[in-house]
């Protein structure tokens, strides 16, 4: 079992940061594949970014790709994103999620999910 709760949404401005961080306890954290993914309003949950277990892959929506980072301190239990040049679009819930298996874009075959944090960027 794994238990992961992010944090760091808030309200910005676009072209603004924010980092989100996502905090694990439970099980080894360190031998989990790591997704972000985000959902707006009416719209399907879509993955943001991905990472391997060891950090040394990260994989990338296209729609992110240049802006955002992935990364993870397996000492910590924590994974980040780190967003940049922010856009309105960028507005949504953004979701952790774990899974023992490689990486995947499909939000379905997760194991485990943090509960969300809001990212609200203003035009």
């Amino acid at each position: 079992q794994v238990q992961l709760v992010e944090s760091g949404g808030e309200l910005v401005q676009a072209g603004g940061s924010l980092r989100l961080s996502c905090a694990a306890s439970g099980s080894t954290f360190s031998s989990y594949t790591m997704g972000w993914f985000r959902q707006a309003p009416g719209k399907k949950r879509d993955v943001v970014a991905g990472i391997t277990w060891s950090g040394d892959i990260t994989y990338y929506a296209d729609s992110v790709k240049g802006r955002f980072a992935i990364s993870r301190d397996n000492a910590k239990n924590t994974v980040y994103l780190q967003m940049n040049s922010l856009k309105p679009e960028d507005t949504a819930v953004y979701y952790c999620a774990a899974r023992k298996r490689g990486y995947s874009s499909d939000w379905g075959i997760y194991d485990y999910w943090g509960q969300g944090t809001q990212v609200t960027v203003s035009s």
